[in-house]
């Protein structure tokens, strides 16, 4: 287990710790960093990994369909407690939006390039799926009937680079054009910048986190923090079986599926009027229990492997 933790967990929580470090020293631009992570550092990533890696459609299309039916089971159990709690509506479509929409990107990645090295391109079409369903499913959950809301949601599906990227990226593999792309002046950059990624992303995360005020603990972000950290690691592995999974690609999800709250659920809560301080707080503690909870998974999981 501290073997895991030191090769594994702990070279990510440094990398967030001198994110962290740096924003407190420097005051640094976190508008900056996220659109370098968005609009350049992730998209060549996606890229890249898609056109190298081994693997079919339908081993994709499974991948999504498994992440949705993640996202599904999270959301109505939070519902439940949430009526069950009474919690106001603005609590509520927090708690929802932190325990559906995990962190497959700046801290998802990373992950599992060091868990999975010879895996981690799947998790590109967790990310892709995260990444529509937040921005889809998610806006809708959180803002409600705003009669803006239709228009919003597809601007920012369509301003989303990561699936242009994977659309591009199926493209070249459907065409076989893969070793042109390789061979071209184009693919050093972009391996350059697919090998930036992981430092770049998990330096971003820090300096969210530093400005980030999480609110004080009570019985509902508890109970956000399990279903999260805890539940979406278990629903992960009874889903496995169902969905034919390799052993491997199996580990990978159910690890997937115990990553911290996405970032984007405290945007999106903010933006709307839901509780955003309740949800940012889940992206903060989240990403701190983590670091135990992450290393517990991945050592279970490598126990039955």
């Amino acid at each position: 287990m501290f073997a895991l933790f030191r090769d594994v967990c702990l070279p990510i929580f440094l990398m967030i710790g001198s994110g962290w470090l740096f924003d407190r020293k420097f005051q640094l631009d976190l508008e900056s960093l996220v659109k370098l992570n968005i609009y350049f550092f992730v998209p060549a990533f996606i890229f890249v990994r898609i056109t190298q890696a081994d693997l079919t459609g339908a081993l994709a299309l499974r991948i999504v369909a498994f992440t949705l039916t993640i996202v599904a089971c999270m959301g109505l159990i939070s519902w439940l407690y949430a009526r069950l709690r009474r919690l106001p509506p603005a609590t509520r479509r927090s708690l929802q939006l932190s325990t559906m929409f995990y962190n497959s990107g700046n801290y998802g990645i990373p992950l599992m390039a060091l868990a999975f090295p010879d895996l981690a391109a799947l998790q590109v079409f967790v990310l892709m799926t995260m990444n529509v369903s937040t921005f889809s499913l998610g806006t809708i959950l959180v803002a409600g009937s705003s009669p803006a809301t239709p228009q919003r949601r597809w601007t920012m599906l369509i301003r989303q680079p990561s699936l242009w990227a994977i659309a591009i990226a199926l493209t070249v593999r459907a065409l076989s054009l893969e070793s042109h792309v390789q061979d071209s002046f184009l693919w050093e950059p972009l391996a350059y910048t697919e090998r930036a990624l992981i430092s770049v992303a998990l330096l971003t995360l820090g300096v969210q986190l530093s400005k980030t005020s999480p609110p004080p603990f009570e019985a509902s972000l508890w109970w956000a923090l399990g279903q999260r950290l805890l539940g979406g690691p278990l629903i992960a592995l009874a889903l496995v079986p169902w969905f034919g999974f390799e052993p491997g690609v199996a580990s990978l999800l159910i690890l997937s599926a115990g990553t911290p709250t996405a970032i984007n659920t405290a945007l999106l809560a903010h933006e709307f009027k839901a509780d955003a301080r309740f949800a940012t707080g889940i992206v903060f503690y989240s990403t701190f229990f983590s670091l135990l909870t992450i290393t517990i998974i991945l050592t279970l999981l490598n126990a039955t492997a």
